[in-house]
């Protein structure tokens, strides 16, 4: 019996391991290659020493709450003027990253520091009612932000063929499309760019942090299978937005930026290919500075790398001559392992609304046998106390236990999947390792399944017991001896008997699909 039971699971779980593999996409991302050299280890712009007359700090700064008028609505917006700045002075618009973008909260450090350099700043308010996690729209921002600019340049003290751009992370996105189509734009300044398109970073994203933190290889499996997937609910269509031709069409001065200590960009490959879409375009010479240890926000411990600010209000201050000035790349030595790359479209579930009605059906099955059952049997309990003789139903016997682990123990292991995966992925957001969640979860995991195709192995080595002695009958053999070979020769009797069966049997089997193609039953395959 033990034997029949271990070899029954095993083949249960070969068959687990082949579908999870053969269902949806593998992950192997490339490795990077070639690395960026940085031709010197000083982020300093053009050779202008720090300190200089117009260095930051050497202004105060004055600040002044405005309205931009966009579209249909208004933002506010806060803007940072060099005080007693000679001339016409250079001007930067903000472009948010990711988030609600708030002007008195957001680029406040780099704002001012530029400012006193006597560059004059602005950062709008994100406009959000046409902004969701769903939708984005990154050429309908791009329109509302160059209100911005129509406001800065003119602004008294504000050289309008002067006025640039600076957008962080997602703002990325953004700011080639407006240096594109406006080139009267004087300059861009690209801090934390991603450069592929949102898909491939969120790829290359989880994947760092998985690693980062220690993750089993079998949970890499799931990256694509998520991040592939069309999101249940819809929307999301900015997840595939290409920047590329809008780089490619630049013709104005780029400073890309990046911290080392990045893990959720490309760091190097985005350096890379801002150069090569650029490198033919007349005016659009690119410039590169890495910043050794610092973070998405160009920070470490919270603090502002003092030289990105610098070297920021120099290249901008400097302008033309700063755009070709060498060294073109600078700084710390980036280390990018992988490259970002396309994200593979997973081939039977690669629908998020069809994955999510399947298993919710799934439970459904799960639940609505037992209670079809449980109300059956209290109309039998009445059928009794009325003196009325209940009819025949139930199952054979051992094949509740196995029947009732069998759907436990499926459900109880996608519930311990879900939660193992949100546990993994806080500790990687907070770039922490826990060798207790990520290992022992994953084997608990694991276990929790193993456990749930035991019961299916009791299972189907009963019903195969109960079909011996069918056979039996059928041949003529005496009910009786039959009965004592499989003690039923009836697997179950009853029409909701049959219903609590094969709703569980359904339901059981779909879940664990699902646990397979997210790879639990993973072998090496």
């Amino acid at each position: 019996m033990i034997f029949r039971t271990a070899a029954t699971t095993a083949a249960l779980a070969i068959v687990l391991a082949v579908l999870g593999a053969v269902t949806g996409p593998q992950w192997d991302p490339v490795p990077v290659s070639e690395h960026l050299e940085p031709e010197t280890s000083d982020t300093t712009i053009g050779g202008q020493p720090p300190g200089g007359a117009d260095g930051v700090g050497a202004y105060e700064v004055r600040e002044t709450d405005v309205t931009v008028r966009l579209d249909g609505t208004s933002v506010g917006a806060v803007l940072r003027e060099p005080v007693d700045a000679p001339g016409d002075r250079p001007g930067v618009v903000f472009v948010h990253g990711a988030g609600t973008g708030l002007a008195s909260e957001a680029f406040v450090d780099v704002a001012v520091d530029l400012a006193s350099a006597g560059v004059v700043t602005l950062v709008p308010d994100k406009r959000l009612d046409t902004y969701t996690t769903r939708h984005r729209d990154y050429e309908a921002m791009a329109l509302d932000y160059a209100h911005s600019v129509d406001l800065l340049r003119a602004r008294p003290g504000v050289d309008p063929g002067a006025v640039g751009l600076y957008g962080e992370s997602e703002g990325t996105w953004i700011v080639p499309v407006m240096a594109a189509d406006d080139p009267g734009i004087a300059f861009s300044v690209l801090v934390s760019a991603p450069v592929v398109p949102p898909r491939q970073q969120a790829a290359f994203a989880v994947d760092s942090y998985l690693r980062n933190t220690d993750v089993p290889h079998g949970v890499f499996r799931a990256i694509p299978r998520a991040v592939g997937m069309a999101i249940p609910g819809g929307g999301f269509e900015y997840a595939d937005f290409d920047v590329e031709p809008f780089l490619e069409r630049l013709t104005q001065p780029v400073l890309v930026v990046y911290g080392t200590a990045d893990p959720s960009m490309p760091v190097e490959q985005g350096a890379q290919q801002v150069l090569d879409a650029t490198a033919d375009q007349p005016g659009a010479g690119t410039t590169v500075r890495f910043y050794e240890g610092a973070n998405h926000g160009i920070k470490i411990d919270d603090v502002l790398v003092p030289d990105f600010p610098r070297d920021a209000a120099a290249w901008v201050t400097s302008l033309p001559d700063s755009a070709d000035a060498s060294p073109q790349v600078a700084g710390a030595q980036p280390n990018q392992q992988y490259l970002a790359g396309p994200v593979p479209t997973p081939r039977w579930f690669g629908n998020g609304d069809l994955f999510v009605a399947l298993v919710l059906v799934a439970v459904g099955l799960l639940v609505v046998g037992p209670v079809i059952r449980l109300v059956t049997s209290l109309v039998s309990r009445l059928r009794r106390v009325v003196g009325r003789t209940p009819r025949p139903s139930g199952l054979a016997p051992g094949f509740r236990g196995p029947l009732t682990g069998l759907g436990a123990g499926a459900v109880a292991t996608v519930v311990g999947l879900v939660v193992y995966l949100v546990a993994v992925a806080r500790l990687a957001l907070d770039y922490e390792k826990d060798a207790w969640v990520v290992q022992g979860g994953w084997v608990a995991v694991r276990l929790g399944g193993l456990a749930t195709l035991v019961a299916a192995a009791l299972l189907i080595n009963r019903w195969a017991e109960v079909r011996t002695a069918r056979k039996a009958v059928a041949g003529g053999a005496p009910a009786d001896e039959a009965a004592e070979r499989g003690a039923s020769v009836r697997v179950a009797e009853g029409v909701t008997a049959h219903v609590m069966l094969w709703s569980v049997l359904t339901g059981a089997t779909v879940l664990l699909v699902v646990l397979a193609y997210w790879g639990v039953y993973q072998l090496g395959i």
